[in-house]
């Protein structure tokens, strides 16, 4: 019986150093990698944004026919697939606390791209975000945790049953359980709750999209084994499209009832929190981090959100008859004469850089 139980202890020391040595095995090739597929998929989100409403300006310039009908939008939507697969694609080769942050770039891309695409307006706040926000990535990409995880899905397994992780789940569970009865039932429409349960659900989404990233990145090295025949991969599967479809329910919530100047900068802000810490508690991306690591990464992530909330923060709105302004007469269903509140007689496309987030709920300038 004794042996039978040193046998079964070693067993257990064997697969924890073997999911360790995964762990800790550093391609630097790889991580750089992810980086560099990160920051191109976030740029082509940002193109993509701008194409989609310099569709929209001609549509509503030329009075013509629906914007979905314009070869210019569907390229548009065609970019911002390929960019949202390209940050998929990144969870797979580099830590997700890391990709994460690396979002400011399309805010940044989009705010300077506009400028140009679009003949928006430069602002002083614009140039002072961005500079924030490219020295704030600089930083956190130079201090993040220089490892390249190779997801298994044993190493899935062997987390998800982790005491840190339950202990986590548990915590978050009844946090979004408390969130929602104030929301719902209490009927609390306050920005951060609404914010907070996006958050929530943004961090399971982020565990579940590296395990799935991962998994199928590794089934298809020359090396690797097909991840694809375990359940764990299935079950991260439906996470990730779950957590992701009540995320873009939320999302749609908040940009009906708040501004876009406010929903962006706290998006991001606390999308990029939870993703930090689902990856240090899941993927333990920050063990054996030296202390000024950590303090450097977390002051690259303050600089950059900083520099979202100046580029995002009071940006001009179009005026009526603008080339950015549909009038209601417009309107397909609406009848010449009826009337209409004065607030309510047109509808106002803000900037690029307000509405960067809304495209991933589904609430782009095509809603």
């Amino acid at each position: 019986m004794a042996n039978s139980s040193v046998r079964w202890e070693a067993l257990n020391w064997t697969i924890a150093l073997t999911h360790r040595a995964e762990v800790m095995e550093n391609p630097l090739q790889t991580y750089l990698l992810g980086i560099i597929i990160s920051i191109c998929g976030n740029v082509l989100i940002s193109i993509s944004l701008n194409i989609q409403k310099y569709a929209h300006v001609r549509q509503c310039q030329r009075c013509s026919k629906p914007y979905y009908t314009s070869v210019v939008w569907w390229g548009g939507v065609l970019l911002m697939g390929v960019g949202e697969l390209g940050n998929f694609a990144a969870y797979g080769f580099a830590p997700a606390s890391l990709i994460a942050p690396l979002g400011c770039v399309a805010v940044i891309a989009s705010a300077f791209i506009s400028v140009i695409f679009l003949k928006e307006t430069v602002r002083v706040s614009d140039v002072v975000g961005g500079t924030l926000a490219i020295t704030g990535t600089y930083v956190l990409v130079t201090f993040a945790p220089h490892t390249s995880t190779h997801i298994t899905a044993h190493l899935v397994q062997f987390y998800a049953v982790s005491w840190h992780f339950l202990l986590y789940l548990a915590i978050e569970i009844i946090l979004f359980c408390i969130l929602l009865f104030v929301y719902k039932k209490k009927n609390v429409k306050h920005i951060v709750v609404v914010m907070l349960l996006v958050a929530l659900l943004a961090s399971l989404t982020v565990i579940s999209v590296k395990a799935v990233s991962g998994m199928i990145t590794e089934s298809f090295k020359g090396e690797g084994h097909l991840q694809l025949i375990y359940p764990i991969f299935y079950v991260m599967l439906v996470i990730m499209v779950a957590s992701c479809a009540f995320q873009i329910k939320f999302l749609n919530q908040a940009m009906k009832m708040f501004d876009a100047t406010e929903v962006v900068p706290i998006n991001f802000v606390f999308f990029t929190a939870s993703a930090i810490v689902a990856g240090i508690i899941f993927y333990q991306e920050f063990e054996g981090l030296a202390l000024l690591n950590i303090f450097m990464f977390l002051f690259g992530c303050i600089l950059s959100f900083l520099g979202v909330f100046l580029i995002a923060r009071n940006r001009p709105k179009a005026k009526q008859q603008d080339a950015n302004t549909i009038a209601t007469d417009m309107v397909p269903g609406r009848r010449h004469g009826d009337k209409v509140q004065p607030e309510a007689k047109t509808r106002t496309y803000g900037s690029l850089a307000d509405k960067l987030m809304c495209h991933r709920a589904g609430k782009t300038d095509e809603s």
